[in-house]
């Protein structure tokens, strides 16, 4: 199946979704961070402990804007190489669901996302709208 450009009804349903993953995940890194840092150093992550906050920032402010599908296209760029990221050292070190399973498939979800935009009903399509 080949995923169309343009109005992509489907991304208001991938945005939705992953936004929503993101954000979730994106709290563990603030409530349990000194559990994150422990595990950044594990993956051989310099700087965890500032990495975490950098991540778990990504995570919240990103998945807010993959929800409302605004600046979609950098915002699901930036998110795709965190999740390229978290397979090639999460995923190397501690494998499991999460780091083989959801992470990748987050990353597909996002370079979709990159290559077909916000579609039709996100804030994105409306600024655009409103300026032509």
């Amino acid at each position: 199946m080949m995923l169309a450009t343009g109005d992509a009804a489907w991304a208001l349903l991938v945005r939705l979704a992953a936004g929503g993953v993101f954000i979730a995940f994106s709290l563990g890194k603030f409530r349990r961070h000194d559990a994150e840092v422990g595990a950044f150093e594990r993956y051989g992550i310099p700087l965890a402990d500032p990495a975490v906050y950098a991540l778990g920032t990504l995570e919240l402010v990103g998945g807010v804007l993959l929800v409302l599908g605004l600046a979609t296209r950098p915002v699901a760029s930036m998110l795709a190489l965190a999740m390229a990221g978290a397979v090639l050292t999460a995923g190397r070190i501690d494998g499991g669901a999460v780091n083989l399973v959801l992470a990748p498939a987050l990353l597909v979800a996002m370079l979709a996302l990159v290559r077909a935009g916000a579609g039709a009903r996100s804030l994105d399509r409306s600024i655009a709208r409103a300026l032509s």
